[in-house]
């Protein structure tokens, strides 16, 4: 039977109207707008929604699930975070390739894909990650064969840093495919951590808010200008992953998306949190780059309205509460977030007058303006659109039916208890929103299974 979503309030494409939507299998078949719907309504599985928003499945195109098959205790796997992610509204991820084994070669690749078959509640795709000795069998590779390619241009969780000039002009050169980068300059970072460890290391100054002056403002905007600069030099589709600070920000261009070579991602957590935090959250919002000063966060966020970021993605990155408990120089990167962001960015939005739940937030955001409609374009049409994924991002005829429908107006806290990482912990706990995903669908799906492997068309 097919299954009619009714009454809801659509959010697509610019647009905000009272429709429904009918499912026939796993694909959109219609979409009628106004509130008087002609049909028997005895035809259909009957999901009344009326009152609720209906949003096109997030995407999350940056995505640590840490599961590559081999680690023997992962601090999430397919099965854990695919979970989470479908329970906070996103029905597709792009996984990063930094995992055991890491995702370099088409055979990790091959095997990751029958691990997610088997796992995973999300549709799913992968990056492959390049090396300093991989460049000319990552280009090799059928490019719709996979999401994009992912380039460290800083060390992170699992190294696979690239710093070797001419590798980097082969494959900014000949690359067939959209290349993604994390932007920070090696040689500032260590630097600034030797010289920082030698100051603080074993004494009561050792804390997170180190983490943004070690890697600070001048290693992301060098990273990310020497890039960039590689990238127009030779034409490349380029992405600049979870931009963290104002000054990178002049570097972009707010051009529509299908004229742009060079593009940029945002994630929440760079958008909700400051250096402020630091005092209460410590390690548990260290991350990679660093989550910098408020007037950096104010600029990310004018920079998401007017155009210069074209995309939001999590970073999700779960580690062990213990580990994230250690010294802080010997406390992993990462924070796990993919459960909240669409609430996190509903409740930016003001959904039901909702605050922040910090009192400086809605007075600081006073001066902007984030119609849902922006959410949804930068969290569902633009990935969809920059990454070449096939019938997914919009609420159309024709389209995979991976959809979310979103109650505003009730108040959810966050709870351990509710949390559905493998890792049982988030930044975000005792926090309230005032929106609840009430209902998702995956390729027309709502019982937790119907995923399937993304198709990319470019």
């Amino acid at each position: 039977m097919k299954t009619l979503i009714h009454n809801a309030t659509i959010v697509n494409e610019g647009r905000i109207f009272v429709g429904s939507v009918i499912i026939d299998g796993d694909t959109i078949e219609d979409v009628v707008e106004g509130d008087a719907f002609h049909f028997p309504l005895s035809s259909f599985h009957i999901q009344d929604a009326a009152g609720m928003l209906l949003l096109p499945g997030v995407i999350d195109t940056h995505v640590h699930f840490r599961d590559g098959g081999m680690s023997e205790n992962p601090a999430g796997t397919f099965y854990s975070e695919s979970r989470a992610a479908r329970a906070g509204g996103v029905t597709s991820v792009v996984d990063m390739p930094n995992t055991k084994p890491q995702t370099t070669t088409l055979e990790a690749l091959e095997a990751k894909e029958a691990l997610a078959a088997r796992d995973s509640a999300v549709n799913y795709g992968f990056m492959l990650g390049a090396t300093n000795d991989n460049i000319d069998d990552l280009l090799a590779i059928e490019p719709t064969r996979y999401a994009a390619i992912k380039l460290f241009l800083g060390s992170s969780t699992g190294n696979m840093l690239v710093n070797d000039s001419d590798q980097l002009d082969h494959l900014f050169r000949d690359a067939r495919k959209l290349i993604v980068a994390h932007c920070e300059d090696e040689r500032i970072v260590q630097s600034n951590m030797h010289n920082f460890k030698l100051e603080h290391q074993g004494k009561p100054t050792e804390t997170a808010a180190l983490h943004p002056q070690i890697r600070n403002s001048e290693a992301c905007f060098m990273s990310t200008y020497h890039a960039i600069e590689r990238a127009r030099r030779y034409g490349t589709r380029f992405h600049v992953a979870h931009i963290s600070t104002a000054t990178e920000l002049s570097l972009l261009s707010n051009f529509d998306l299908e004229k742009k070579n060079i593009t940029a991602e945002v994630t929440p957590n760079h958008l909700w949190f400051d250096d402020r935090d630091y005092a209460e959250l410590g390690n548990l919002i260290k991350c990679n780059p660093a989550i910098k000063s408020n007037d950096d966060r104010m600029a990310l966020w004018a920079a998401l309205e007017d155009g210069l970021i074209d995309t939001i993605a999590t970073d999700h990155a779960p580690h062990p509460l213990e580990a994230k408990q250690r010294p802080y120089f010997d406390a992993p990167s990462g924070i796990p977030s993919i459960q909240h962001s669409l609430q996190m960015m509903l409740e930016a939005c003001g959904v039901e007058n909702g605050n922040w739940g910090k009192a400086s937030a809605p007075e600081e955001l006073s001066s902007f303006h984030f119609p849902l409609p922006t959410i949804v374009q930068k969290m569902c049409h633009n990935p969809a659109l920059l990454f070449g994924i096939e019938k997914r991002g919009f609420v159309r005829p024709g389209y995979k039916a991976d959809l979310v429908l979103v109650r505003p107006g009730v108040e959810e806290t966050i709870t351990k208890e509710s949390l559905l990482y493998k890792c049982g912990w988030s930044p975000l706990e005792g926090m309230t929103f005032h929106t609840r995903i009430e209902h998702v669908w995956v390729n027309g799906d709502d019982t937790g299974n119907g995923a399937e492997q993304l198709a990319f068309t470019k």
